[in-house]
């Protein structure tokens, strides 16, 4: 199969630093799991026996994992959509459509803002049992996710539109 030419390529916009960031972040706290978890496994199936703090370490990766993966789809526009209804309306109700849908996103991320900063406030008194660190680290992904999405959702609004202004690359071989 031949590969596109330089002319029939669609330039791609650079991404911020700090997607950069959160996508190493993710790839590192992904190889951190994938690293405890097998260890894990091979140490209770050869020698019957685990180190407990490689479950605390790779539950909290996971947390915040999903929490900086949730924030960077969205900021992507690459999250599940459900258009059954929207894709048979007109534009201008299409438009009505996403502002009710962000209005009802913002509300949810506030909400979850504030329940997480109660749970992050909590969890400075409380300690994980193996590594004792503050459980405060682990509510702190779902704060850093509320403020992440109002973030994202405060973007769409001001342009208008959920989708990402390029379609995103396919490398296809």
């Amino acid at each position: 199969m031949s590969m596109p030419t330089s002319q029939n390529a669609v330039p791609t916009p650079r991404k911020p630093w700090i997607q950069h960031a959160a996508e190493l972040f993710m790839v590192l706290a992904l190889v951190g799991m994938v690293i405890a978890v097998f260890v894990n496994v091979v140490l209770r199936y050869v020698f019957n026996t685990s180190i407990v703090s490689y479950e605390e370490i790779s539950r909290l990766l996971f947390v915040w994992l999903v929490a900086v993966g949730s924030i960077v789809a969205a900021f992507e526009g690459s999250h599940l959509g459900f258009d059954l209804v929207t894709s048979r309306l007109s534009p201008q109700w299409n438009k009505v459509f996403f502002y009710v849908s962000q209005a009802i996103i913002v509300v949810c991320m506030v909400l979850l803002l504030h329940g997480s900063w109660t749970q992050v406030q909590a969890g400075l008194d409380s300690f994980s049992t193996v590594l004792g660190y503050p459980l405060a680290l682990g509510a702190a992904a779902t704060l850093a996710l509320a403020a992440g999405m109002l973030v994202v959702s405060a973007r769409n609004l001001r342009r208008g539109t959920a989708q990402p202004t390029t379609p995103p690359s396919v490398d296809v071989e």
